[in-house]
């Protein structure tokens, strides 16, 4: 207890008992009147007041206990179960594993076996490296920084190469790496350096660069303060989550102050983007140093810190690393499957479109009623809206793709799109279609344009989860029109109408026309030899 809280506390004790001494003195006093005149009703009021005490003593013990009782619960830890601290340990694993079973699903609708198949075997790639457990660290910097010096060190001598991905054994060489107490496999790659000149230099940085997106863990070596192209490298890497440790090599050629100046340097130039602990000195491959005596000395080579640092992190932030990596290539993944599935949607609405539009065309120019009117509601057609939906994962019934074609049926009205669509192909047909019954030719060609501008922005409503965007159904709209109107587009749009609908059409009404005609023929003939 503080000294201020004792002195509290006797203030507070000090005031009680007064308080104390005063009811009792006063009590007393009380007892003694009332007993002058009527004793029986003294005891009675004794008796009161010695109930109240009692009650309130017991009130304040009462919330006085449940107080002490209430802090010590707080006092005591929580015992957590092995179970959960395992689950907590082992969370992004659970979280990878599950992408990665996502992943899977998701590529499941792409349609392109060939795409198909070689997204699967990344997929399963990632899979099998998460269950082994190996941990990918490629050294990365430029070509005249002592890369692969560093390596050589590092392992103490060329063992060999383990495995060559993606089919360049002379660009990247990989070898095992055994780190002092950590017990996963270490997987060393070797990188071609960055800045390279001419078109194979291009080809070996988008290599490297490639490579150390793959990597838990990347080393980049460089022989003195990092370059302008180097720090933007750098930078991009920490902005997706890679870890780096920096190593300072070549050590040997600068003398003990210069080393530590450009140590600060270094440490202070990619501070926020590395730790000032993974900014570490080597020196790979030492030069030998002549004296003036002829005598020449080869330094030590000096690898230690960056193989205590290595060890460090691998033992501590491995798994999370292994995590890490696989989430990000899982999110590269989802996002490639999704582009390709998001073309393929596409793709199968535009032939459902295709098929509406023209279906609506040829509706329009066999029947008789007069439907210029009526362009908005035809322009849609709600079973083509269900189908739509149905392309993009959205299972729509009748009624509501009736309903959503009414909408936009609407806003193609207000928008004054109808007339817009009716007097362009009116304009386009003037040079083309001359000796067609031109009303009914306008509004079939309308409508089925109308229907294209429709189903292209259900298609935008249905890619976007069923959402119009910020700017509503009008604005949707108004850019679909807006991207369909250039005037190439409405000519070919016009002669493929003329050549898909109208042509066939009016070759079956005129070869129907001819059967009538000679029908008419043959009973004239046959009713003039009847009456001769």
């Amino acid at each position: 207890m503080s000294l201020s809280q004792l002195i509290a506390l006797m203030v507070g004790l000090s005031i009680v008992l007064g308080l104390g001494l005063w009811l009792v003195t006063s009590l007393a006093r009380l007892y003694s009147e009332i007993a002058w005149t009527s004793p029986l009703l003294a005891n009675l009021l004794v008796f009161v007041v010695i109930i109240l005490l009692i009650g309130i003593g017991g009130i304040v013990i009462y919330y006085l206990g449940s107080g002490i009782g209430k802090k010590g619960k707080k006092r005591r830890p929580k015992r957590r179960k092995l179970g959960e601290i395992g689950r907590k340990a082992g969370g992004k694993k659970q979280i990878a594993e599950e992408t990665l079973a996502g992943i899977k699903r998701q590529l499941a609708q792409i349609q392109d076996e060939v795409a198909k198949r070689a997204l699967l075997a990344k997929q399963q790639a990632m899979e099998a490296s998460l269950k082994r457990g190996s941990l990918k660290v490629v050294v990365f910097g430029t070509g005249s920084a002592g890369k692969t010096s560093l390596v050589n060190a590092l392992m103490g001598e060329i063992v060999g190469e383990v495995r060559a991905s993606m089919g360049t054994t002379k660009e990247e060489m990989c070898y095992t790496l055994k780190l002092p107490n950590v017990d996963r496999e270490i997987i060393l790659v070797d990188t071609p350096g960055i800045q390279e000149m001419g078109v194979p230099g291009d080809i070996r940085e988008q290599l490297a660069r490639e490579l150390a997106v793959s990597a838990d863990l990347l080393i980049f070596v460089c022989d003195n303060d990092v370059t302008a192209t180097e720090f933007k490298i750098l930078k991009a890497l920490a902005s997706i989550g890679k870890r780096t440790v920096l190593v300072f090599n070549k050590i040997d050629l600068y003398s003990e102050e210069e080393q530590e100046t450009i140590i600060r340097q270094l440490k202070e130039r990619v501070k926020g983007i590395i730790p000032a602990e993974d900014v570490i000195k080597a020196c790979a491959n030492p030069q030998p140093v002549e004296f003036s005596k002829g005598e020449t000395v080869t330094p030590e080579v000096e690898v230690t810190g960056v193989v205590r640092r290595l060890a460090a992190i691998c033992r501590a932030e491995g798994d999370d690393l292994l995590a890490d990596n696989i989430l990000l290539q899982s999110k590269q993944l989802g996002e490639e499957a999704k582009r390709l599935i998001s073309k393929q949607r596409n793709r199968q609405a535009e032939q459902i479109i295709n098929r509406y539009q023209w279906i609506g065309a040829g509706v329009i120019v066999c029947t008789p009623l007069p439907v210029i009117d009526m362009l908005a509601a035809a322009a849609v057609n709600a079973q083509m809206v269900v189908e739509i939906g149905q392309v993009y994962g959205c299972q729509l019934n009748r009624e509501t793709g009736r309903d959503l074609a009414v909408s936009l049926g609407k806003t193609l009205v207000s928008l004054g799109i109808v007339k817009g669509v009716v007097e362009m192909v009116a304009r386009a047909l003037q040079a083309t279609a001359a000796t067609y019954l031109v009303g009914k030719v306008i509004q079939a060609i309308s409508a089925a344009y109308l229907t294209r501008i429709a189903g292209k922005s259900f298609i935008e409503y249905f890619s976007h989860d069923q959402d119009w965007g910020d700017g509503g159904i009008t604005e949707v709209v108004q850019r679909q029109f807006e991207l369909n109107r250039k005037e190439e587009f409405i000519r070919a749009f016009v002669q493929d109408a003329i050549e898909k609908v109208i042509e066939p059409i009016r070759e079956t009404l005129d070869f129907q026309k001819a059967e009538e005609v000679e029908e008419e023929e043959d009973w004239e003939e046959e009713w003039g030899d009847w009456l001769s």
